[in-house]
C-alpha cells in the first residue's frame, strides 16, 4: 500500500507543490455532452480510460463475497453479517437493534433485523433519488435523497409487527436543500446537541460556489428549522462523527479530480470552531493552491486537515470507536472506510483505515486496519467499503457496496498474548 502523507505541524502554503508535483490543466476539456465526473479533465486527457466504477445492481451470491480476502491485525476476524442488498452503503442503528442501510444508484433503503442466528432484510423504500443518508433518533428514521428528506416515525414497531410501512413525513421544504445531483448525495448524523448534521457538496469537480449553500456542512433542528452553517470549503464529505469526549465534529472530505494522479490527498478534518473554512475551491489538502482558482495566499486563512490520506482513495463513512471489545489502543480512535479510487492509474483504497489521535487531540496518524479487497498486482478490486458502524457489543460493521454485504469484525485475544 502506498505510504500515507503525514500532516506537517505548521500550516504552510505549499503553492510550489502545485507547480512541481501536480499537473496543472492548461486548457479544460469541457464539452457539453461530457458527464459531470469529467469536469476539469484537460484536453490531453480526453482519451483517458479513467472513469468511475459503477456499483452492481444485482445480488452477489454469498459464496462469491470475498470474505477470505480480508486481512486484519492479529486477534481480529470477519464474518458476513448480512448480504443480498445491492448497493449497501451508509448505516444507522435503531433503538431496538434494526440496522437501516442507504444506497445510491439502486434507490433503496433496507432494514436488517437480527434474530440472533441470522439476519433478514426488507426493502422499506425504493425508487428514491440516491437515498444515501440515514440517521435514527427518538424512534424515527431519517432518510436523505439528494434534497429530499423523509422521516419514518415509529418504524421499528411497524417492522416488528409485520405492518406495512406507512408513508413517511416529508420534510423537504423545511430543510430547503439544493437539488444538485453532482455530489448531492447526503450523509446524515445527529450530533450530541440533538441537531441533524447534513453536508452539501460542491455541484462540480472544481468551481466557485456560494459559500452559504454549497461545499458546506449544515446543521438543523430535527424538523428542518434553524439552519446553521457549521463548516465551509468542504468539497464532498460523505462521512462524519463527533468526538466522544469533546463533542467536536470530525469528517472526511474527497479532494478534487484531474489535478494530478498523485494529489491532492484526501482528508480527515477536525472542526475546532463553527464556521471554519477548509479550503475548497482555492486551497486543497495540506495547503496546495488550486492551479485555476487559487492565489498565492489562498491557504493562509484556511483550516488544514488533521490527517491526509492517499489521493483519490475516497474516504467516506467514519466512526469513533468507544466499545470495549477491541484492545484499549483503539479506544476513541476513528475507523474510516475508503471506497477506493478511479481517478488514478494505480488503484488505491478499497479498505478500512484506523486513525489514532495525537495527545492534543488535533491531529491523527493513519494506518491500515482491514485490507485485502485490492489486488495491487492485478490492479483490481473485489469489494468497496463505504461505511463503518459500532454495534452495542463492540463489534464493528463494515458495508461493502460492491457486494451488497455487511461484514462484522470482532476481536478475541490471541492465545500467545499473556
Amino acid at each position: 500500500m502506498p505510504p500515507f502523507i503525514p500532516l506537517p505541524l505548521t500550516r504552510l502554503t505549499l503553492a510550489v507543490i502545485t507547480a512541481g508535483a501536480f499537473i496543472a490543466s492548461p486548457l479544460i476539456y469541457a464539452e457539453e455532452h461530457e458527464p459531470a465526473w469529467a469536469q476539469g479533465r484537460s484536453a490531453d486527457m480526453a482519451d483517458s480510460p479513467l472513469s468511475p466504477h459503477a456499483a452492481p445492481l444485482t445480488v452477489t451470491p454469498e459464496e462469491e463475497i470475498p470474505l477470505d480476502h480480508l486481512r486484519m491485525p492479529d486477534g481480529f476476524s470477519a464474518e458476513i453479517w448480512a448480504h443480498g442488498m445491492p448497493g449497501a452503503r451508509m448505516m444507522a442503528l435503531g433503538d431496538e437493534g434494526t440496522l437501516f442501510v442507504g444506497t445510491r444508484s439502486i434507490g433503496r433503503v433496507y432494514a436488517v433485523h437480527d434474530n440472533g442466528d441470522e439476519r433478514e432484510h426488507v426493502i422499506i423504500a425504493e425508487g428514491l433519488p440516491q437515498p444515501n443518508g440515514v440517521a435514527f433518533s427518538d424512534g424515527s428514521l431519517y432518510v436523505a435523497a439528494i434534497n429530499r428528506i423523509f422521516r419514518y416515525d415509529d418504524i421499528e414497531s411497524h417492522l416488528t409487527n409485520g405492518d406495512d410501512i406507512p408513508e413517511p413525513e416529508e420534510l423537504t421544504d423545511a430543510f430547503g436543500l439544493p437539488d444538485d445531483e453532482h455530489h448531492g448525495w447526503k450523509f446524515l448524523a445527529f450530533g450530541p446537541d440533538g441537531r441533524l448534521y447534513v453536508p452539501v457538496g460542491a455541484p462540480c469537480n472544481g468551481c466557485e460556489v456560494d459559500p452559504d449553500t454549497h461545499a458546506t456542512i449544515h446543521s438543523f433542528e430535527p424538523d428542518g428549522s434553524d439552519m446553521r452553517i457549521e463548516a465551509r470549503g468542504v468539497r464532498n464529505s460523505v462521512g462524519f462523527d463527533f468526538h466522544p469526549d469533546t463533542g467536536e465534529l470530525w469528517f472526511t472530505d474527497n479532494n478534487q479530480d484531474w489535478i494530478g494522479e498523485h494529489g491532492p490527498g484526501d482528508e480527515l478534518n477536525r472542526l475546532g470552531e463553527p464556521g471554519e473554512h477548509f479550503g475548497f475551491p482555492e486551497c486543497h489538502s495540506i495547503g496546495i493552491v488550486d492551479p485555476e482558482l487559487g492565489s498565492a495566499d489562498a491557504c493562509d486563512d484556511k483550516t488544514l486537515p488533521a490527517a491526509v490520506t492517499d489521493p483519490h482513495s475516497a474516504p467516506l463513512g467514519m466512526r469513533f470507536y468507544t466499545g470495549e471489545m477491541f484492545p484499549e489502543e483503539y479506544r476513541n480512535a476513528i475507523f474510516i472506510a475508503r471506497r477506493g479510487s478511479w481517478n488514478r492509474t494505480l488503484s488505491v483504497g478499497y479498505d478500512v483505515l484506523v486513525a489514532k489521535l495525537s495527545e492534543d487531540g488535533q491531529r491523527a496518524d493513519l494506518s491500515p486496519f482491514m485490507v485485502g479487497l485490492l489486488d495491487p498486482q492485478e490492479n483490481s478490486f473485489s469489494g468497496r467499503p463505504v461505511d463503518v458502524l459500532q454495534m452495542p457489543d463492540g463489534a464493528l460493521l463494515v458495508s461493502d457496496e460492491q457486494n451488497g454485504a455487511i461484514y462484522r469484525i470482532s476481536y478475541e485475544t490471541p492465545d500467545y498474548v499473556e
